[in-house]
């Protein structure tokens, strides 16, 4: 059945799963089969009953923000240091759903609501129990302070039935509850928080009490570092890491970090895998969830003019892009946004390859003329501005040679990351380079960056079909009849142009194997592509 196919269930029961994997998620590319057998077998010999003193990630960026719901950065990485503190109802493996603060659910179909059974085991990390009432609290408070990651307007009410049943009345049927609520929304605990006028100012030791499988032991914004000690009487079992370090390493000294024991796990670049393979370490790689799009400010002349968007989209080379500035270690993208790893996506969009004979008739038809070698218009040349950050210097300049080969002047403007967040937020650009994750998730991530409020959003709403789809398909309960919105929803995408997908990167990270990481089935919480999910710390 496919993952769809929960949704529509009457009912889903899942009991507590504790799963023993004999071994790892190996991928590299270029090894022998002999080499793959005993690089599997070296990650065997460390027992699965041992405990590990201190596991290190390394981490390029350093500080994601502190680790509450409201003060963590609002990016996979910041979301996935607070998923450590506090647990959610449901969790996914890399098979799927499984039990965290609830240990059974049920879809009733006829009343639109999911039943939970909750886990009586389960503590605060000061000590109080955990109960139905901080389940309801944590639906009325968000509803209150909106969480940027979990839209809890859609729930109707909370009804606890006892200390460790409540039921979730939803206002309309919505596909996404189990993977982008039940799966996503840390629960908080109620005699802390119904206190907190400003959840956003809320820091320090009472803010990080969640139920999780680690407490915070320290946090340097300024070093980029978290120190997370182990939850001993976590209820779903003792973790197995007794401490979890992140530091800040850069992606440039991440492999010889890891090779000099430093570190357990770091990303690494692409082209030093096989090494890094050789010398004893695993490597995962991640699926194409995660996207680079060049964004465009189509609040403003001349991006407000779909053909111009269009026109933008036939100018750039993607695939030579790839060739180029990743030398060939990435997917080119695909229009319609969601890539080919996705089960939603849909091959048969316009794929707007690279056209310099399209871009001139879409100009022209705008009033554009070329007059030695740029597009001219009122007497004034055609010329935009790009913010990109130093991580995408690289493409930046791939795509102003490009812009400039057909006639459109581009300066360019380099930002701290999240300084260029901070721009395109507040509609400071005209186009910008911008990545996020979450495209092996749930549909729905198609709402969130369309016509979502988040930073990963371009808040496209000019379209009162593309709107109204992407309102419908999260309605649709029938998974064929969702799956068929969807993929129209990517066409509609496509022709509107808010944005071009540029990219989706290969990623790779390289670990000791002392932890058997893995690749979450649909991204922890709502769709976050990295291999860092807490259940691998916790399993024996």
């Amino acid at each position: 059945m496919s993952a769809c196919g929960l949704f529509v269930r009457k009912k889903l029961f899942l009991p507590v799963l504790f799963v023993l994997i004999t071994g790892l998620i190996f991928t590299g590319c270029g090894k022998t089969a002999s080499t793959e057998k005993a690089q599997t077998e070296g990650m065997q010999s460390v027992s699965s009953q041992d405990k590990i003193p201190v596991y290190t990630v390394a981490d390029p960026t350093g500080d994601w923000g502190y680790p509450t719901p409201y003060s963590h950065y609002q990016r996979g990485p910041g979301y996935v240091r607070m998923s450590f503190i506090f647990d959610t109802l449901v969790w996914k493996d890399e098979k799927g759903y499984i039990p965290a603060l609830a240990k059974k659910w049920e879809y009733i179909e006829g009343e639109n609501a999911y039943y939970f059974e909750l886990n009586e085991k389960a503590k605060w990390h000061d000590g109080q129990k955990f109960t139905a009432r901080d389940v309801a609290f944590t639906f009325d408070y968000t509803r209150e302070h909106p969480y940027n990651w979990v839209d809890t307007t859609k729930i109707a009410r909370v009804e606890i039935i006892d200390d460790y049943k409540v039921k979730v009345y939803l206002k309309e049927k919505y596909a996404p509850f189990l993977n982008n609520v039940a799966g996503t929304l840390p629960i908080l605990p109620e005699h802390i928080w119904k206190q907190v006028e400003k959840p956003e100012e809320f820091q320090g030791p009472e803010a990080v009490i969640g139920t999780g499988p680690f407490k915070l032991a320290d946090y340097n914004k300024e070093q980029g570092t978290y120190l997370y000690e182990a939850n001993r009487d976590y209820y779903l079992g003792s973790p197995r890491v007794e401490k979890l370090k992140f530091v800040k390493v850069s992606n440039e000294m991440a492999a010889a970090a890891l090779e000099r024991g430093e570190v357990n796990f770091a990303q690494i670049p692409p082209d030093l895998k096989d090494e890094v393979v050789s010398k004893g370490f695993s490597v995962i790689k991640i699926k194409y969830d995660w996207a680079l799009k060049l964004l465009f400010n189509h609040r403003k002349e001349p991006f407000s003019a779909r053909e111009f968007r269009q026109a933008l989209a036939y100018a750039i080379d993607r695939e030579q892009l790839v060739k180029t500035t990743k030398r060939g270690y990435a997917l080119a993208g695909k229009p319609g946004l969601l890539s080919p790893d996705s089960e939603w996506y849909n091959p048969n969009v316009n794929k707007y390859d690279y056209n310099p004979e399209k871009v001139k008739e879409l100009l022209s038809g705008l009033g554009y003329e070329l007059k030695n070698g740029y597009f001219v218009k009122n007497g004034q040349e055609l010329t935009v501005e790009l913010l990109i950050s130093p991580d995408y210097e690289r493409d930046g300049q791939f795509i102003k040679q490009q812009l400039e080969k057909v006639g459109i002047k581009v300066n360019l403007k380099s930002l701290e990351a999240k300084t260029l967040d901070s721009m395109v937020q507040d509609w400071k650009f005209d186009m910008a380079l911008s990545g996020h994750g979450g495209l092996g998730g749930d549909a729905e991530i198609l709402n969130k960056v369309t016509i979502g409020k988040g930073v990963t959003s371009i808040r496209y709403t000019s379209s009162k079909i593309l709107t109204g789809l992407l309102k419908e398909q999260v309605a649709t309960m029938n998974p064929d009849e969702r799956k068929a919105k969807v993929e129209k929803i990517q066409e509609l995408y496509a022709e509107e142009m808010p944005g071009l997908t540029l990219y989706y990167p290969d990623w790779y990270y390289g670990h000791d194997g002392k932890i058997r990481l893995f690749n979450t089935k649909k991204g922890i919480g709502f769709g976050v592509p990295l291999p860092l999910n807490k259940w691998a710390f916790v399993r024996q």
